[in-house]
């Protein structure tokens, strides 16, 4: 059931930078926007996932949404040499702790960097919308990352609301999107599949796992 609110950037803006983090989470973001009319585009800057297999498996299937929808995509550098050294020390840390608003403020600050020097003056992310993210902790990495720059905003709009995330897992169905089992990155892999053996199942295999299959 579509959402009955009307969307409508923050200060009057014009057009938004949509910090997106793989298809699934971004569907259902992606199509409300268009629903609404609002002019965006996609920017794609997620170091963090791991291995290159599955990172370039999610950036494609977002690239593929794009394109059917005539959306603007960026493609942001795979510096995940960068991120590493910046999670040095927080390898064990829990998810939704240090380690992660280490990834989310990694994230968010070169999307608005890039809003920054492409006038742009409001961005968002399609991270809030899953259910196993903390969005206080998403609100407060986007809202430091605007603060860097002036007429910045980050969107703290709760992309959860009105059935938001029931409507992604509908979206990623028709879609049949890429079905990623894990965060991204190597630790979240490494967590999730210790997991997995303690509860008797496989570990993840990339790459063919996608929505809708039986």
């Amino acid at each position: 059931m579509p959402s009955t609110t009307q969307l409508q950037l923050p200060n009057d803006a014009e057009k938004l930078l949509l910090h997106s983090c793989c298809a699934p989470c971004s569907g259902e973001v992606m199509q409300r926007l268009l629903d609404a009319g609002i002019p965006y585009t996609i920017y794609f800057y997620n170091p963090n996932i791991h291995p290159l297999k599955e990172y370039e498996i999610r950036k494609n299937e977002n690239i593929r949404f794009a394109e059917k929808n005539n959306v603007p995509f960026i493609d942001g550098d795979y510096d995940k040499d960068e991120w590493f050294k910046r999670a040095k020390g927080m390898e064990f840390e829990p998810e939704r702790g240090i380690r992660c608003t280490m990834c989310f403020d990694m994230r968010f600050e070169r999307t608005a960097l890039y809003g920054h020097e492409n006038g742009f003056s409001v961005f968002t992310s399609s991270l809030g919308i899953s259910r196993w993210k903390n969005m206080d902790q998403i609100n407060d990495s986007g809202t430091r990352a605007a603060a860097h720059y002036p007429n910045m905003t980050y969107w703290t709009f709760n992309w959860r609301k009105e059935g938001g995330s029931k409507r992604m897992i509908e979206i990623s169905k028709q879609e049949h999107f890429y079905q990623q089992e894990y965060c991204g990155c190597v630790y979240s892999l490494r967590d999730s599949n210790k997991w997995r053996l303690q509860n008797n199942r496989e570990r993840i295999e990339i790459g063919v796992k996608y929505y809708g299959d039986e």
